[in-house]
């Protein structure tokens, strides 16, 4: 019994001194089993990714479609709106460079966790001014309401309708009012809250992205990322979804008595209820964090990557020759060594051209894009005459889910058909040229001006000569007490808008319900050219009967528009990624994302809403005097300045991935001629050359595809 065990041992001892590289039953057996850990453990990562990526884009999805909200909510014009906007932008600035650099190093899952807890906080905050601040008041006629005193919005200058103690007591209350709006500029709670949504989502792009891209096998990386990224554009679909429903609720419900509320969601003095959508992101994004504190700080790599000589960057971040970051699992990350190697690793991925080529491309399509999404709901409302309601609703249904396809089927293209590099960069432009070509032709789907008196057509008729705000007043309501600076638009029987009952000359109002109706209004008479009891509505007039043909024109166009730019969203990305070496990855990453940020996210709702706020023809004012936001856009204008001004970026975007392509070609045949040379010298040479053999080096390849860089 002895002899047989020292045998079964002997056996055993000797099949264990196997030859290097053949792994054992056992090795195979645990292999196996690290394998089946590792693909569900990614599983989990791959799920938990998504569902942050969706909470995210919801949150900023919502956003996007309560600018407007925000705008009426808070009387501000759009450019201070672009600085909101911005100031997620300028969260991720602040810390984008040391989670992406130092990140990698660190507990990547927990790290994202973190972000999630500050970004869910921060979207919370932005909902904190509608339980401090006063509540809505909108400009309405009759202010004095309660009055049983029966008052003609036109007050004539030899009337004296109202008694003295009656003017002085509204005077009063104004002045008070304006002492207290004075004290309050709760849009910078918004502005915090932004901030603090864009410094948590910091970690979530940069390492989410590369510890997929480190730890699934290269043939699967593009679609998982695809499959990321579709998730993320399913977040702005609810988001717009969502907007859509809160805008259709008063800004105030739950406390003030709506039967008190005299505008509909139709009237351009609505605000929705705009504070509830980030209460419910706020908490989605506070629960998006809980999966990342139960994962790993890294997985088992794929046979695919060892094979490939891919080294992770746990395993080797900065330089091939550096084994010192190679450090056992539980050992603390040398910082200071880290950040010694910032500067040199900060200059060789600059000094790679196609990425910076690259980097300048999506730098100026993405001020493009941020600028179009930011202010298309604004667009659709003062071009087609949509309420705010409606353009979320028909952004998050229609519109969004052909940016998913187009992000989906990029991935699938190039997973299904194996595109090379060098064809990746090719659909990239493709998709970008067909796109914008696309854009021109909105120019030609815009509406006309809304006919109102004194601003876009005489009180005769006519086109006036001048937009001056003088040009409200004329003949007809000389003798009226009017105020130039109040809009409470009123639709004449003739179809035109005037800015206010009084301008329209109406003497007499009567009210049934929500609807007041005018009567004997002069200046109505004078533009239809008769005489008679002319009467108007409260509320503006509708855009001409053949806007909503041309808007439906314009959903068909955005739509295709939208599915071709997305469709290079994938191929552009996997340009990205194998432009730059492997072990650069999470910084080359961080420092794109860094530039989108800064050079497009930042400025871009900025100046789009400082250009904006040029084709305004009518100004809101607040109850101290100040400017407000704007009640009227000249139709005209703002088409020009919102497309001209995307398919402007959009070009120049096009003429730098042209240098990207032929920069690309230039390196794939100056690399083909090297490998030809190479090939026929001796073998020395050759295995000399296989072991300098850079990773990115290989990547221009013109046949290059992941998983065959090992190929020669």
């Amino acid at each position: 019994m002895d002899t047989s065990s020292k045998e079964n041992t002997q056996l055993f001892c000797k099949s264990s001194e196997r030859p290097l590289g053949r792994p054992s039953l056992t090795t195979e057996c645990s292999s196996s089993k690290e394998k089946q850990q590792c693909c569900g453990e990614l599983k989990v990562f791959l799920g938990a990714l998504s569902f942050v990526y969706f909470a995210k884009a919801l949150a900023e999805g919502y956003l996007k479609s309560t600018i407007t909200q925000i705008e009426r909510r808070f009387d501000i014009p759009s450019s201070l709106v672009g600085v909101i906007d911005g100031s997620f932008e300028i969260g991720n600035l602040l810390v984008i460079m040391f989670v992406s650099y130092f990140g990698a190093k660190l507990h990547r899952p927990k790290i994202i966790g973190t972000g999630c807890l500050i970004m869910g906080v921060g979207t919370l905050l932005i909902a904190m001014p509608q339980f401090l601040m006063q509540r809505y008041r909108y400009e309405k006629y009759s202010p004095l309401s309660n009055s049983t005193l029966r008052i003609s919005p036109c007050l004539l200058e030899s009337d004296n309708q109202l008694p003295i103690s009656v003017i002085e007591k509204s005077q009063s209350k104004r002045s008070d009012e304006c002492e207290i709006d004075a004290s309050s500029s709760m849009w910078v709670y918004v502005f915090l809250g932004n901030l603090l949504r864009g410094i948590g989502e910091t970690p979530i792009q940069p390492l989410g992205i590369a510890y997929l891209d480190d730890f699934a096998s290269e043939d699967n990386s593009a679609f998982y990322i695809g499959c990321v990224q579709t998730v993320a554009i399913i977040g702005p679909i609810f988001g717009f979804l969502l907007g859509s429903l809160c805008a259709k609720l008063y800004v105030d419900v739950g406390f003030v008595n709506l039967d008190h509320i005299t505008i509909t969601p139709k009237d351009p003095q609505w605000v929705g209820a705009w504070w509830l959508g980030y209460l419910i992101a706020g908490l989605v994004s506070l629960l998006a964090a809980v999966p990342f504190w139960c994962l790993p700080k890294s997985l088992p790599r794929s046979r695919s990557r060892e094979d490939s000589n891919s080294s992770s960057e746990k395993s080797k971040f900065i330089m091939h020759d550096q084994t010192d970051y190679k450090t056992p699992l539980g050992e603390k990350s040398k910082i200071m060594e880290m950040a010694r190697d910032f500067l040199p690793s900060l200059k060789n991925l600059l000094g790679n051209p196609l990425y910076l080529l690259y980097l300048c491309a999506s730098t100026v399509q993405f001020n493009s894009l941020f600028g179009m999404v930011t202010y298309k709901p604004k667009y659709i409302e003062q071009q087609y005459g949509q309420s705010a309601s409606k353009a979320n609703f028909v952004i998050g249904l229609i519109n969004i889910p052909a940016v998913a396809l187009g992000i989906f089927s990029g991935g699938i293209v190039m997973k299904k058909f194996r595109i090379s590099l060098y064809g990746a960069a090719k659909l990239y432009l493709g998709s970008s040229v067909l796109g914008y070509l696309l854009f021109l032709s909105l120019f030609a789907l815009g509406c006309e001006n809304s006919d109102v008196a004194g601003l876009t057509i005489s009180y005769q008729g006519t086109k006036p000569v001048s937009y001056h705000e003088r040009a409200l007043f004329s003949d007809c309501n000389s003798r009226c007490k009017c105020s130039e600076t109040k809009w409470e638009p009123v639709c004449g029987d003739n179809g035109i808008t005037y800015a206010s009952a009084c301008l329209a000359g109406c003497q007499t109002s009567t009210r049934s319900g929500k609807t007041i109706m005018f009567y004997n209004c002069t200046c109505v008479g004078i533009a239809a050219s008769k005489s008679g009891n002319f009467s108007g509505m409260m509320g503006r007039c509708q855009k001409d009967n053949g806007c909503p043909k041309m808007f439906l024109y314009f959903l068909v166009i955005s739509v295709i528009t939208s599915y071709t730019l997305s469709l290079g969203g994938i191929p552009g990305y996997i340009l990205l990624l194998r432009c730059i070496k492997p072990q650069l990855k999470s910084f080359a990453l961080g420092i794109y994302t860094l530039a989108i940020r800064v050079l497009a996210g930042i400025p871009a709702p900025m100046y789009f809403g400082i250009l904006i706020d040029t084709s305004c023809l009518k100004w809101g004012f607040k109850r101290c005097g100040s400017r407000g936001s704007c009640r009227l856009y000249d139709s005209n204008a703002l088409r020009r300045i919102y497309l001209g001004l995307t398919v402007m970026l959009g070009t120049v975007s096009i003429f730098l991935s042209i240098a990207v392509l032929f920069t690309l070609k230039k390196n794939c045949v100056s690399k083909h001629r090297s490998f030809r040379t190479k090939r026929e010298g001796t073998m020395v040479s050759t295995t000399i050359r296989k072991e300098n053999y850079t990773t990115s080096d290989h990547l221009l390849q013109p046949n290059y595809w992941p998983g065959k860089e090992t190929q020669l």
